[in-house]
């Protein structure tokens, strides 16, 4: 694969940051401090709104109050800006493409012209031999792990994981936690929910939607 960023100064502020729909709060407050090389794992019962702060901390919802605030060499980064990559519940992908096809779109996508590592990638992940299969014919932790190919590529410094470990086994569960490993020593940032706690991060925060106020 194609060497990793150096993310320097990386820094995620999310100040009393709250989120309601039609009147009625979502979560939140909440506040949170993450430097580089650090991750946190968002807590919470169902409908606690775990998923909908990571939608809003990547700027795809406006939080109702409060501030997020993304750092990256010392300057302000807009989360849309290409520095902060999503992974939800869907890995947004093409199911009529192949593996090689959907990692050179997101390249693409990203400017990333002339990706010539989609082996590689591809085989970080446990999926060697499947870079011509079609993601249709994919199970869904195979297709799971096309996605984590993408986000292994990816030069975003924030990573927003919706339950990373969801539909994928061992060995599965092994590759994400070596991505994530990869982008923290590199001084990339990661925020996820996750159900397996026996799976979090090393050292990883955990911020309770349950406990904010």
């Amino acid at each position: 694969m194609s060497s990793l960023p150096s993310f320097a100064d990386a820094a995620l502020r999310l100040d009393r940051v709250a989120f309601a729909r039609s009147g009625e709060a979502v979560f939140g407050p909440v506040s949170l401090a993450l430097g580089s090389g650090a991750a946190c794992a968002i807590a919470g019962r169902n409908g606690a709104g775990k998923t909908t702060l990571l939608h809003v901390v990547a700027g795809l919802l406006a939080p109702t109050a409060g501030r997020v605030l993304l750092e990256h060499a010392g300057e302000v980064v807009d989360a849309r800006s290409g520095q902060v990559a999503l992974l939800g519940h869907q890995p947004g992908l093409k199911q009529d493409l192949s593996a090689r096809a959907n990692l050179e779109f997101r390249a693409a996508l990203a400017g990333d012209a002339g990706v010539t590592d989609v082996d590689a990638a591809l085989g970080a992940v446990g999926l060697d031999g499947f870079a011509t299969v079609p993601l249709r014919e994919m199970s869904a932790g195979q297709r799971r792990r096309v996605a984590l190919a993408c986000l292994a590529r990816s030069r975003a410094v924030l990573w927003l994981l919706d339950e990373p470990f969801a539909n994928l086994d061992a060995g599965g569960r092994a590759v994400v936690e070596g991505l994530i490993g990869m982008h923290r020593a590199a001084g990339g940032m990661v925020l996820l929910t996750s159900h397996a706690l026996e799976n979090l991060p090393p050292g990883a925060l955990t911020l309770d939607l349950g406990a904010a106020s």
